[in-house]
């Protein structure tokens, strides 16, 4: 038999540290992330928050979140799923929907820390750079509201839509740090505003609803028949004009609206162990856990059984 080099030696095992379970799942980098929320010492008991951009298949999550020892904290919470009361009911994961999520989230923020009427941000929307700290008085009582973003495990290639949340964050009046490196319509040194802003109102998907609609009709109709369903609702001919609704519905009210607790009538039990439950429809069948009185019984049960069967 041939030698067999041990690698993985008990003094190997012995030492070997488990891995953080987000770390092992891979949703967490560690080393990013401590970057992120380590504070300066001389800054004691004040948090350092976070502008969390996350995306799944059907929605944005944009948050203010901030690090505490028994885990994150969230100050306030956006979803794209929201902008379907300000009229969007459909592209609620695009470049243009992300943007009005930060815009949505940063009024809400500065709503809750009253802070909305000294920092408006820019009802101009141009896709020029914009930043809150232009409009800090001298004898202003507070700063703006400072947060970090915090793009997770997204890469960050130019014109990511986390970098649309941080945009709608800023003209709504949050001091995120950044530059226009990562904004669509940057080549180079150069930044071309006007291209960022057909993202943000969303002119490239009217462009290709208008090419789509004259190859093929049927095509048109299975692919964007939601959007024309909102684009009636909203009583507007044009994209941009449902993204510019939305936006000035979002700085009118910005807050959560939360759905009512339904009071849920007391189940009607047909008999005493309370398995079979009446409805209006009929009944059902509801197994309940058995007690131990009850296991006893059934042991006992099945020794009789199998000692009369003998």
């Amino acid at each position: 038999m041939a030698f067999v080099k041990m690698i993985k030696t008990r003094a190997y095992s012995k030492r070997f540290q488990t891995r953080f379970r987000r770390r092992r799942e891979g949703k967490t980098d560690y080393y990013a992330r401590q970057k992120l929320i380590i504070q300066d010492k001389n800054k004691y008991d004040t948090p350092k928050y976070r502008l969390v951009a996350r995306f799944t298949n059907s929605r944005v999550i944009a948050q203010i979140t901030y690090a505490t020892i028994v885990g994150d904290k969230v100050l306030a919470q956006a979803e794209s799923t929201e902008l379907k009361r300000f009229g969007l009911n459909a592209g609620l994961t695009n470049y243009a929907a992300s943007y009005a999520t930060g815009l949505l989230l940063a009024r809400r923020l500065l709503k809750k820390t009253k802070l909305d009427t000294l920092y408006k941000g820019t009802n101009k929307i141009d896709g020029t750079d914009y930043d809150v700290n232009t409009e800090v008085k001298e004898d202003a009582e507070k700063k703006p509201f400072k947060a970090i973003l915090d793009v997770g495990l997204a890469n960050t290639t130019k014109g990511n839509k986390v970098f649309a949340v941080l945009k709608g964050a800023c003209d709504g009046g949050i001091y995120v740090p950044h530059s226009t490196k990562k904004f669509p319509g940057t080549e180079g040194d150069k930044y071309n505003a006007d291209i960022h802003r057909q993202r943000i109102f969303g002119v490239h998907v009217q462009k290709y609803m208008k090419e789509l609609k004259d190859e093929s009709q049927d095509d048109y109709n299975t692919q964007f028949s939601k959007w024309d369903a909102a684009l009636k609702a909203a009583k507007v001919d044009n994209v941009e004009k449902l993204y510019q609704k939305v936006h000035d519905e979002i700085r009118k009210n910005p807050d959560a609206q939360y759905k009512k607790k339904v009071e849920q009538k007391p189940q009607k039990f047909s008999d005493k162990r309370k398995t079979i439950v009446e409805t209006a429809k009929g009944k059902y069948r509801k197994d309940r856990k058995l007690t131990q009185e009850e296991r006893k019984q059934r042991v006992v049960d099945k020794i009789r059984k199998a000692a009369g069967g003998k």
